[in-house]
């Protein structure tokens, strides 16, 4: 009787054991896999660009920034993200800057309307104008009190102010970070996770869940167009709006997608980029794709003053070709920027946003 039980008890111990050595096996290779993820041991060569400055005005951070074609940017700044710094309790703010004025001077767009200006709180943006009237709209991704909704407004240049149209939120769109307009109440938009939850968030990018997506909004339809995403991020669209650009982050790609009929999307390929691509803008010339990168993901959750984030731009040629030209145009190790996020060329110059802290301007000569 006594050498059953204890045969009983050691055939527990072994079970235990055999569980607690498949979960440490399991912890471990989930580590090396999110160390492969966040490019953590990687380090940069400086490649700078020639007479760069930073943008007076801009502290904390220009996440996003979009370019009228006559030259005028937009620039999504004060972002409170959660887990990463935040130096300013000031509400956030959409600047403008004139790339034709030589004294390139930021202004702070007024908000006319029924909006609830003290909470805030700008991610990604996107331009629309109106075919029908020239009328310029603003998407914008808010995050008032860490909810996830998109506002519309209407941009009203004489007055260097936006007027506030209507606030979209759904059940689909629940963590938006990016969006790109295709109406005056219609876009894309990407979730960078699936879960709300702070807590399931960090479990579910741990576990690399392919869980998020990307989602299309009209008044008349609400729909998931593409998933299979850990993290979807950035997104813009082809001059021909024929295709769907989005950067997934955590794989080091960009997908690019053929937009439906049904405005659903069909996988084409991905284009590996080597980093960990934000925002993506389009050069409605060229088609050229150029993103804000964050070189090292963990210097980038770390958020370490003494051994800050880098910041790279990437840029990709001819993408829907079989050999597309992945060039680095520039990069930083955090002495000048901090967690590059956007950058966008136009007129010989070329603008770099960060998540939250400077901004840049640089002279770019295609």
């Amino acid at each position: 009787m006594l050498f059953t039980s204890v045969s009983h008890s050691m055939g527990k111990l072994a079970v235990v054991s055999l569980a607690v050595i498949a979960l440490a096996a399991f912890v471990g290779e989930r580590i090396v896999a999110l160390r492969h993820v966040l490019l953590y041991s990687r380090e940069l060569t400086q490649n700078y660009l020639p007479s760069c400055q930073l943008i007076e005005g801009i502290e904390y951070g220009a996440e996003d920034i979009t370019i009228l074609d006559d030259g005028l940017a937009f620039l999504s700044t004060g972002l409170k993200y959660p887990g990463l710094p935040s130096y300013s309790d000031d509400p956030g703010k959409i600047y403008t800057l004139n790339l034709l004025d030589s004294k390139m001077k930021i202004k702070a767009l007024k908000i006319k309307g029924d909006f609830d200006k003290d909470s805030f709180n700008p991610h990604g943006i996107s331009l629309y104008t109106d075919e029908q009237d020239g009328a310029i709209y603003l998407f914008v991704v808010n995050h008032p009190q860490g909810k996830s909704q998109v506002e519309i407004f209407r941009f009203i240049e004489d007055e260097n102010a936006l007027q506030y149209i209507k606030t979209i939120k759904h059940e689909l769109l629940q963590n938006v970070n990016d969006i790109v307009a295709v109406g005056t109440e219609s876009f894309y938009a990407t979730n960078d996770h699936y879960f709300t939850n702070e807590i399931l968030k960090m479990v579910e990018r741990f576990l690399s869940l392919p869980w998020c997506d990307v989602v299309y909004y009209s008044p008349q339809t609400v729909q998931v167009v593409a998933g299979g995403f850990p993290s979807a991020n950035g997104v813009n669209i082809s001059p021909d709006k024929r295709h769907l650009y989005v950067s997934n982050i955590m794989k080091h790609k960009i997908s690019v997608m053929e937009i439906q009929k049904n405005t659903v999307l069909s996988h084409i390929k991905e284009v590996d980029v080597g980093s960990l691509c934000d925002n993506i803008e389009v050069d409605p010339e060229t088609g050229d794709l150029w993103m804000g990168c964050h070189p090292n993901g963990l210097k980038f959750m770390l958020s370490d003053p003494k051994d800050p984030p880098g910041s790279e731009v990437i840029k990709i040629e001819n993408i829907l070709s079989e050999e597309p030209r992945v060039t680095q145009v520039y990069a930083d190790d955090g002495s000048v920027i901090v967690g590059s996020s956007v950058a966008t060329p136009y007129g010989g110059k070329l603008l770099i946003g960060t998540v939250y802290q400077k901004a840049l301007i640089c002279d770019f000569h295609l």
